[in-house]
């Protein structure tokens, strides 16, 4: 018979880690320049696609640089860091490739509607948004609230796998690696998901008025994480 009660207080460290990861997942898809169907039309600010696809690809990107130093390493501070930075990187190549995309393929200097003058550059912004559009390609502010959303995203990512291939197993290295592998990609798309309903379409930032509602998406995350991690390690805790 299972002990339940003794695999979570053996494993209470890692269940508070993965709930923390999930936060910031949640938190972290905030800070991505959102920007859908309309920005692949270039009739709104942000990376052509879902707010799903892009905090998928951020954090799972930190999540394998992660894995990939666990096998070297055995220190936290530096596999949180590793998943920063893959992560970091991916959205970072990402955002570039598609204002190249705008400005030279489309022909659309990056310009945000949300705010007259850059938080960052202060360049002025208004008189370069097409008329009928909510802005175009990836202004300044919005690339650096990308980077900062995939380092947290990238960091959540990597404390959820080092949680879960830190639980007390007999499992087997590989099938620890491939079970682990398998939670942290479930819990990874729960947390990228509900952020989404509350965005609801796009974002451009830190500067975009939607960013303040992140508090209700990481609540929300809190709980849905929290249950998550409790199956999480007992699942794995218990083979």
């Amino acid at each position: 018979m299972i002990d339940i009660a003794g695999i979570l207080a053996e494993n209470i460290i890692y269940i508070v880690m993965i709930t923390l990861g999930g936060m910031l997942i949640s938190w972290s898809v905030h800070f991505v320049p959102v920007g859908g169907a309309p920005a692949a039309m270039a009739q709104a600010t942000g990376i052509g696609t879902g707010t799903v696809q892009l905090a998928a690809g951020a954090g799972l990107t930190g999540l394998v640089t992660a894995g990939a130093v666990m096998n070297v390493s055995d220190s936290v501070a530096l596999v949180v860091a590793s998943g920063a930075v893959g992560a970091m990187i991916m959205i970072a190549v990402t955002m570039i490739i598609g204002t190249w995309v705008y400005v030279y393929g489309v022909g659309v200097p990056p310009a945000s509607a949300k705010v007259d003058y850059d938080p960052i550059t202060k360049d002025r912004q208004d008189l370069y948004v097409s008329q009928g559009t909510e802005g175009h390609g990836l202004p300044t502010v919005s690339y650096v609230s990308g980077v900062i959303g995939g380092a947290l995203g990238g960091i959540g990512g990597a404390i959820i796998y080092y949680s879960l291939m830190s639980t007390s197993t007999t499992l087997a290295h590989s099938d620890l690696i491939s079970l682990a592998s398998i939670f942290a990609v479930g819990i990874f798309f729960v947390n990228a998901v509900i952020p989404s309903y509350n965005i609801g379409g796009t974002i451009e930032g830190f500067h975009d008025p939607k960013f303040k509602k992140w508090p209700k998406a990481v609540l929300a995350s809190f709980v849905a994480t929290l249950m998550c991690a409790f199956v999480g390690v007992m699942a794995i805790g218990g083979l």
